[in-house]
């Protein structure tokens, strides 16, 4: 397999050819350690972005020593110092501070080893994969991961040296799991698959050679068998979806992590569900559920679950379902705001089921109450005039108009005609429901003798 990836060194009189070959696969300036971002979490400071110094430091005369030593340090002294201090940031889960230390590595990776050693590939490949996983920035990870592939077209022959292989090795793998993730990310299934299944010959190899341990080799098929399993259930091969996730099962209970079975347990009950097969998504769902439960104080965690069993029990037709459904909506809900509040989009959106469950089991008068009492939080999180405020008075004023409640629905559809006229104009479908909606209200009785007092109203104060 190396043989097509890496070339030996050519004759002199092909170097200049390699040369503007570099050239051209240099980052972007958008990359490089000057004009890095102020949005990643630090001022756009120049060679003083170097600064070994670190957040504790507050004194600007200890700032001002700090970068004299700074100025005073080799290349080579301040690789090392970024190289452990993203790997803090890191282990800190600060993950801006951490791809802006892997932005100057590579640029001090360059400046120290040249532009064509395996050095900088693997800087580029440690960038692309923190893009991808701190961000999910697929455009950017690709970037990095095509140049850190490129990048190793120029390392010389290596069958002599069983270490550089290794690394090689090593590198690859990183690059294929960082391409089929972003690949994934931008729905470049076929791609991803490639990706993915070039990654596992390059763990095979490795294996043989002794050059990967087993906690990382766990750690990676685990990474291939997940992403094969979303490739192939985009691709509407579900049994192979299903194969994958049975492989994922296998190592995380192989290496006693059964805390971590839950995701792989909910792909597979979204993937039954995609099938039709509602009992075996609840049986997949209801053992993530007890994992969870047993194994996982986070309370986001048991909140999406319970959301996830709340939704299928829901989707079921048989009536005895209906409890469980409440049940998990309830219990889904106090989660979500015991760890993220009441403003935040995960709690709304969950409400926003368990009223459309209601709804559908008859219980308009509690929905219409939720949902009137969640308008102030989701003008807070959304905005007063967004599309999620627009749907809820739609849903209020929908529910009013069933009530017999002509004058309110009125208001409350009134209401709605504005948001949804500036965010999608007049012609828009849903401007043009509820603009329908609004007009017959406005012929019942009741609302048209308010109408006509309203007008009498203004002409007077008009004409006074």
């Amino acid at each position: 397999m190396l043989s097509t990836l890496f070339v030996c060194k050519k004759k002199k009189k092909k170097m200049d050819d390699d040369d503007n070959r570099v050239s051209k696969i240099r980052p972007k300036s958008s990359d490089s350690v000057e004009s890095y971002p102020e949005s990643m979490g630090g001022n756009h400071r120049g060679m003083d972005a170097f600064s070994p110094c670190d957040s504790s430091v507050v004194s600007p005369s200890q700032i001002g020593c700090a970068r004299k030593e700074c100025m005073m340090m080799t290349p080579e002294e301040k690789l090392r110092h970024f190289e452990s201090r993203f790997q803090d940031h890191e282990d800190n889960q600060q993950f801006d501070a951490c791809i802006q230390d892997l932005v100057r590595c590579v640029a001090l990776t360059r400046l120290v080893y040249g532009d064509r050693h395996l050095k900088l590939a693997q800087a580029h490949a440690r960038l692309a994969k923190a893009y991808f996983q701190f961000k999910g920035w697929g455009l950017q990870a690709q970037e990095h991961s095509l140049l850190a592939r490129e990048l190793l077209t120029f390392c010389p022959s290596i069958s002599s040296c069983r270490d550089e292989k290794l690394e090689v090795l090593s590198c690859l793998l990183s690059i294929s799991l960082t391409q089929g993730g972003a690949a994934l990310l931008s729905a470049n299934l076929e791609e991803a698959e490639l990706s993915y299944l070039e990654a596992k010959r390059i763990i095979e190899e490795l294996h043989q050679h002794g050059g990967i341990g087993e906690e990382e080799k766990i750690k990676s098929d685990l990474e291939i068998s997940t992403g094969l399993s979303r490739v192939h259930k985009r691709q509407n091969r579900p049994e192979e979806a299903l194969s994958q996730c049975e492989k994922s099962l296998q190592l995380l209970k192989d290496c006693g992590k059964p805390e971590k079975t839950t995701s792989v347990y909910r792909d597979m009950a979204a993937i039954e569900q995609d099938m039709g097969h509602l009992d075996r998504a609840i049986e997949h769902l209801s053992k993530a559920h007890t994992i969870t439960m047993s194994h996982c104080p986070e309370e986001l965690e048991r909140a999406q679950i319970s959301h996830s069993l709340a939704l299928i029990f829901s989707a079921t037709a048989e009536p005895h379902h209906n409890d469980s459904a409440g049940h998990h909506f309830e219990q889904s809900l106090s989660s979500y705001q015991n760890s993220v509040g009441l403003e935040d989009p995960a709690f709304l959106a969950a409400q926003d089921d368990f009223c459309r469950f209601l709804l559908l089991n008859g219980q308009q008068e509690r929905s219409v109450e939720i949902q009137r009492a969640s308008l102030n939080s989701k003008k807070s999180t959304f905005g007063d005039l967004s599309a999620e405020v627009a749907d809820t008075l739609q849903l209020i004023g929908s529910l009013e108009m069933s009530d017999g409640r002509m004058k309110q629905a009125h208001g409350t559809m009134t209401k709605c005609l504005e948001i949804q006229s500036l965010l999608y104009g007049p012609q828009h479908k849903k401007t043009k429901a509820t603009q329908k909606a609004a007009d017959m209200l406005a012929r019942a009785p009741e609302v048209a003798e308010s109408l006509q007092r309203q007008d009498l109203l203004i002409s007077t104060v008009s004409r006074n």
